[in-house]
């Protein structure tokens, strides 16, 4: 997996509307986040019973070291999703011809964490939305933008907060991040899960995953959690 060094700007983005933000990149963010609140890709603050969202965003470590560290999320795990089981191995998805992307499947407390919530952390501190196909270096259809949704509902928020962050021009390029119906997700192989855990010196770690688990404690105090979610398979892992 080669790396890339994340913008950490993006995570400017989503600070409270009530703080004043300077420019980033030439755009006001704090006018150019009106509009896309929480509240307005479906917060709840009703107590629910757990939900479920996958997420690609280039390598799966940084997404799920990112996404065990917000408070609400019960369960972050790294495995792939767009593709047949067959195929839902590393080494098979590395080639990029097997429609799988590198995910991972979040089931969170809708009562402690909102949807709309995990969309602006997966737009501003996950990965970068304008990258097709890639994540800086990481280049290939199984590094790709997507958001594979368990409901409707979740699928209509979605396109809805893309098309608010378009409007507002957050971004200098356009948004690539494909939204497709869940239909199927396949955990990682063990070595894969918590690897930033267990490997938080390794170079890639270092320089692209720990740079945004700092930036969401640093940027998101009040969603941070000390404890890190655990993952979770429900089904048999494929092997190495």
């Amino acid at each position: 997996m080669l790396g890339f060094a994340w913008r950490g700007p993006l995570a400017a983005l989503v600070v409270a509307a009530s703080t004043a933000a300077a420019p980033v990149s030439g755009v006001d963010v704090a006018a150019g986040t009106a509009g896309v609140s929480s509240a307005a890709a479906g917060a709840r603050t009703d107590t629910a019973a757990a939900d479920t969202v996958v997420f690609s965003g280039g390598c799966f470590w940084g997404v799920q070291a990112v996404f065990q560290r917000v408070r609400g999320v019960e369960v972050a795990t790294a495995g792939y999703a767009g593709g047949s089981a067959a195929t839902a191995s590393y080494g098979m998805t590395s080639t990029g011809r097997t429609g799988h992307a590198e995910s991972v499947r979040v089931v969170y407390d809708p009562g402690r964490v909102s949807y709309g919530t995990l969309l602006r952390l997966f737009f501003t501190v996950v990965h970068d939305p304008t990258q097709k196909n890639r994540q800086g270096p990481d280049i290939g259809t199984q590094y790709r933008s997507a958001i594979w949704t368990t409901s409707p509902r979740q699928a209509r928020l979605a396109h809805d907060f893309i098309a608010r962050l378009e409007r507002n021009g957050i971004f200098q390029r356009p948004i690539v991040t494909e939204v497709h119906p869940l239909d199927g997700f396949y955990p990682a192989e063990t070595y894969h899960q918590d690897y930033l855990l267990h490997h938080p010196e390794q170079p890639y770690i270092a320089i692209n995953d720990l740079p945004k688990v700092r930036a969401l404690r640093r940027d998101f105090p009040d969603l941070w959690r000390t404890d890190p979610a655990p993952w979770r398979t429900t089904g048999p892992r494929p092997e190495p």
